[in-house]
């Protein structure tokens, strides 16, 4: 819960003035865009015509949520949307405020809408409060007491409960792309009033391209970088920014993930689908990026051993073992060295002949079970420990495989009532080629 009794309004955040005691705003805050022509990456959605410019300019904003990744300018859309006249826009952080802020807020906007003016309330991180807290939001949003701006890197579908969904529309911001990173720097560096352009400090074209690239799509990490940069080459007295002040400005690049939320299901989907699709260069990037973003490798080491049964198989049966051993190794070894058995085992997963029919199969024979219940297991299978079992006919008629020819006997060990239905179909890849002929 917060600790403010009244909601914070979003003020414009200039340059503080020379001597101010509380220093100068963030250069990624004093950048921030002044209108929607000054949004870079987001056209599909504030170009002429896009559908966030024609609610803007038509005066009619519905609820919205904005979803997008870390920089792409959710928190900036959100105070353009609400800056409007005539609008009142007051917004939370989820992460401090709870349901005492919502509702002063609410309050806010009841006095707001009796004297003409409608509020527009911006909740950033909105995928961080509850089923409870979204609940309360619910009735105020049906009523229009206010329209909802909420902003979330977290893909609603899971994040936000389906009625206050129902409510909104959703707009998906796109990571932006270097080109769009590299302008927004250029900028910055060039403006003498908001940006660095007073700095006495150049920023060459191939510079404002590596702070791009290392920015990985967060136009507020590109700024920071920059602001970095400057500052360390006005310390060392330089005119320009080097290849020094960027290294030690942009650090190691942190990859985008998580460990339990979209980007982790993404990044795991897309290692899995690699090694079914036979690429084992894609198979290894995708676990590249999970253990450099922290992934627990035992996690990897698992999806490894599911895989090698659920789509390997008996094409390639010495993959369960592989995998298995990897797993073994990753979790007595531990990282780094762990990371060489896991790319031992994807790449031979990937490489190897590809078979599901054993997975297959298995649920065909669940989908018996369920549907034709408990049938009685025949009766020369049966064991028959006892005189009157054996009188009953318990074990009459069973042929011991290694008694027979090829360790074989024909006849059938189901129940009479599936007749001759068949489960395992093996294909002709890899080493169940070997088994389809024989079985046939």
């Amino acid at each position: 819960m917060g600790t403010r009794d009244e909601p914070e309004l979003f003020p414009a955040s200039p340059p503080a003035r020379r001597g101010s005691r509380a220093g100068p705003a963030p250069l990624a805050e004093r950048m921030r865009p002044r209108n929607l022509d000054e949004v870079h990456g987001q056209d599909a959605l504030v170009a002429p015509g896009a559908p966030l410019r024609v609610l803007f300019e038509s005066g009619d904003l519905p609820s919205l949520i904005l979803w997008g990744p870390p920089g792409s300018g959710k928190t900036t859309l959100a105070r353009l949307l609400g800056s409007r006249p005539g609008c009142e826009l007051v917004a939370l952080s989820a992460v401090l405020a709870g349901v005492k802020e919502v509702r002063a807020a609410i309050d806010g906007a009841r006095t707001a809408a009796r004297a003409g003016r409608r509020t527009v309330l911006f909740i950033d991180e909105l995928h961080r409060f509850n089923r409870a807290q979204q609940d309360a939001l619910l009735p105020h949003v049906e009523a229009g007491t206010v329209t909802l701006i909420g902003a979330t890197t977290e893909n609603p579908s899971f994040e936000v409960v389906a009625p206050l969904l129902s409510r909104c529309r959703v707009f998906v911001l796109r990571r932006l792309e270097a080109a769009d990173l590299a302008r927004v720097v250029r900028e910055a560096a060039d403006d003498a009033e908001r940006g660095l352009g007073a700095s006495g400090v150049a920023l060459p074209d191939a510079a404002a391209s590596t702070i791009a690239e290392a920015a990985d799509g967060d136009a507020r990490r590109a700024l920071g970088i920059l602001e970095t940069a400057v500052a360390l080459a006005r310390r060392a007295g330089r005119d320009a920014v080097g290849d020094e002040e960027l290294r030690e400005a942009a650090g190691r690049r942190a990859l985008l993930y998580d460990r339990d939320r979209e980007q982790h299901y993404d990044v795991i989907s897309a290692f899995i689908k690699s090694l079914r699709a036979s690429d084992p260069d894609a198979a290894l990037y995708w676990l590249a990026r999970m253990l450099e973003a922290g992934e627990d490798p035992r996690f990897l080491a698992r999806r490894l051993v599911i895989f090698a049964s659920e789509d390997v198989g008996n094409a390639a049966p010495e993959g369960l073992s592989l995998a298995t051993a990897a797993y073994l190794a990753v979790e007595r070894i531990g990282l780094p060295e762990g990371r060489i058995p896991l790319a031992h085992a994807t790449t031979f997963l990937a490489c190897a002949p590809k078979s599901n029919a054993s997975y297959a199969a298995l649920g065909r024979a669940e989908a018996a079970a369920r549907e034709l219940g408990s049938l009685p297991v025949p009766l020369h299978l049966r064991n028959a420990p006892t005189p009157l079992m054996r009188e009953l006919g318990y074990g009459r008629g069973y042929r011991y495989p290694h008694g027979e020819p090829d360790a074989f006997v024909g006849g059938r060990n189901t129940p009479e009532a599936l007749g001759d239905a068949t489960f395992y179909e093996p294909t002709d890849r890899g080493a169940e080629r070997e088994i389809g002929e024989r079985l046939s």
